[in-house]
Formats: C-alpha cells, structure tokens, sequence
C-alpha cells in the first residue's frame, strides 16, 4: 500500500455560536477577523476555521486529519501543499513515526520547528492514523497502544463578561451532564472573581470549575487572581501568563496549591522538554490537531515519567481534532479530563455525517475504525476557502 494522493482544505464554517464579536468592549473588526484593540491577545474568526488532510492510497482507501488552524488555514494547506506532498507521494502509510520524524526534520534546520509548519505535519500525522485504522479496521487508539478506559471525561467551556448570564449557561451545562465546567475570562481580577462566585453559588460545590485567563497576567498578577480562585475552589487555572515565560509559569505553579495547567502551543517534546524540566505547570494541555497523534503520544510519555497528567486541549480545533483528541485520551495512562465545547460540536460537524459525540459529560470508547469520523466529501467542498 502506497501514498499516491495528498489534498488539503482550508475550511470556514458559521459564523461561530455566541462569538460575542459585537457585545464585547475594545473589539476591532477586520472582515471575517476580530482583535482586543488595546490587549495582548489572540485574533479570533467569526467563524469556525481549520485545516484539513486527505490522504488516499494505490487501493482507495482514505483517511482524514485535521491541524489547529483558527486563523489562517490557507497557510497550513499551503505547506500540505508544497512542503509536505512531495516526501509522502510513494511512501507506505504505515511508517507513521517515520513519517512524522522525516517531515520535521525537512525544514528544522531552516527553524521552522514550531508554529503552522507542525500543524501541518499533525494534519498530516492524523490522516495517517486514520487510514490505518481503516487498513486493520481497527479505532486509532488501539494502534496507539491499546485502550486504558471505556470513556473519556470531558469538561465543557464557556465565557462571557455578565455574571448573571454566565452562571446562568453554567446551570443550563450541568443539566446536559456535564460535572465539570472551564470559564474563559479576561476580565479584571475584581470583574472576573464575581463571575466565578456567581458560578460557584448557582452549580453548587460537587461542579468542578477551571478557568483560562489567556496569558492575560504577569507572574504576580497570576498569582494574586489564582489565591482568589482558591478561595471559590475552582480546580486550575489555565494559560496564566506569556507563552514564553516558562520560569515565570514555573513561579506561579509553585505559588499556588491550584493547578496550573498550560501547554496548547507547545508542539514538540522538544519544547515540552524544558517546561517538564523548570516544572513550569501541574496539568499538560498538548494540542492533537498541532502535536498529531505521533508526538502527542511522547509528550504523554515524557510527562508520565515526572507524574504529570494530561489534559488535551482542544479550543478552537474542529471535529477531526475532537475525534483524535478522544482516541488519544483513551490510549495514554495520565490521562486527567478532555476539553469539549458544546454548543460549537455541531457546528463543527456539519463536514460530517457521523462524529463522537460525549452523554452524560464523556466520550465513550467505540470501535469505529481510524478516528471514528465519517467525512462528507461534499461538504468539506462546499466550506472550502476558494
């Protein structure tokens, strides 16, 4: 069995549930994209973007992957495009590891060891994983090592700037069954405690509650905001400062009896190597859709060896990232909880006709073949970035 046919789609599909593009404070709107004018955050699409992978083989089989490309998905079909196609054309699908290794190691010298170059190698990683599955009609994560769990516990994201309103969702979450909910604040530390109180008080103490500021603090800052959180009981806090700083994360993970939980943009062992290292968090949060399947299993292992569980992150990622993030939870052993976002899931499907779906607040564990996602071909066309 050989590769003999690469595709890639940049892909938008909305606009987004609840985005809030026009309710917030500060915005500033470029077309399809939005921006904090005054603060040192993310730019964010009206719409749900990603990138896609198809691969297909000499006998017709087909697997599908997806990288984490929230923005700017025509960059990572690019680099599929003209980076990536060239090495895999002829090669046998099941030198996945090699694969990923050969993949990276094509452009390290040149130091595009991060960033959309690997989310593109993950796009590429997932298909593979897919494909094989499909090969041996097996799911992803017994080819990963096999299953620890029947399900995978998930915890469902939610924001918002009102405190009624948002304890109000939370209440309206924990009726779907979710018992573990994370806030996604950027309010001040005074603004942001009174949304977790009203929270706290409307889903009672047996609700787990996280909460991701988004690199929003300095060190100091973090902590001060994270010993208010402690106080409400919220479990972790989540992306507390710059991206870079793994010593100052290292300072607040020591500060607080909290988790510090962090990681989305760390891609490699590479990178995970020195936040393990200065112990920069308590709870690892790798991207699938920006790691693959491949490097997120040693990332999984590496933390294992220093008793650090795994938390995936998912955010933005569509349901190509869901389904491998599922598949990968069941096949590490320091597994803690999943990341979910409810209201989007079915947004994220709509280039599906079938996907994982969490009752009762988890994935169960199925033996659908690949990533368990059944690809409508049609539909990826038609959300396609022409």
């Amino acid at each position: 069995m050989k590769i003999v046919k690469i595709d890639a789609y940049a892909v938008r599909v909305g606009p987004r549930t609840r985005a809030e593009v026009d309710t917030r404070k500060g915005i500033e709107n470029y077309g399809e994209y939005f921006i904090d004018k005054d603060a040192w955050t993310s730019i964010y699409s009206q719409f749900h973007e990603t990138s896609l992978v198809r691969i297909e083989t000499d006998n017709g089989l087909v697997g599908w992957g997806e990288a984490q490309a929230p923005v700017s998905g025509r960059a990572v079909k690019a680099i599929v495009e003209d980076l990536c196609t060239p090495i895999l054309i002829g090669r046998d699908p099941f030198d996945v590891e090699y694969l990923w290794y050969r993949l990276y190691s094509s452009m390290r010298e040149r130091g595009h060891i991060t960033g959309f170059f690997v989310d593109a190698i993950a796009g590429v990683d997932l298909a593979l994983y897919d494909l094989l599955g499909k090969a041996l009609d097996k799911p992803a994560h017994r080819l990963l090592g096999g299953r620890f769990r029947d399900s995978v516990k998930v915890y469902v994201g939610m924001g918002g700037t009102d405190a009624d309103e948002v304890a109000t969702e939370a209440v309206e979450h924990v009726g779907y069954g979710y018992r573990a909910i994370k806030l996604h604040l950027k309010s001040p530390d005074k603004e942001l405690l009174e949304i977790v109180r009203a929270v706290r008080t409307a889903v009672g103490e047996d609700i787990e509650l996280r909460v991701d500021i988004h690199t929003t603090r300095d060190v100091s800052g973090a902590i001060r905001l994270g010993r208010g959180l402690e106080a409400l009981n919220v479990r972790w806090i989540e992306s507390p400062t710059a991206p870079e700083d793994a010593r100052g994360q290292a300072e607040i993970a020591r500060a607080l009896d909290m988790e510090v939980a962090t990681g989305e943009w760390l891609r490699t062992v590479w990178e995970w190597r020195q936040w393990v290292d200065y112990r920069g968090f308590d709870t690892a949060m790798p991207d699938i859709a920006r790691t693959g399947l491949t490097e997120g299993k040693r990332i999984a292992a590496l933390c294992d060896s220093y008793n650090l569980p795994i938390a995936p992150h998912v955010g933005g990622g569509g349901i190509l990232s869901v389904a491998a993030s599922v598949e990968y939870s069941l096949a590490i052993p320091n597994f803690q909880i999943l990341e979910h976002s409810h209201h989007a899931h079915a947004n994220k499907g709509l280039i599906a006709s079938s996907y994982p779906e969490p009752v009762d607040g988890a994935s169960p564990a199925t033996d659908v073949p690949g990533l368990g996602v059944e690809i409508d071909e049609e539909a990826v066309e038609k959300y396609s970035v022409k």
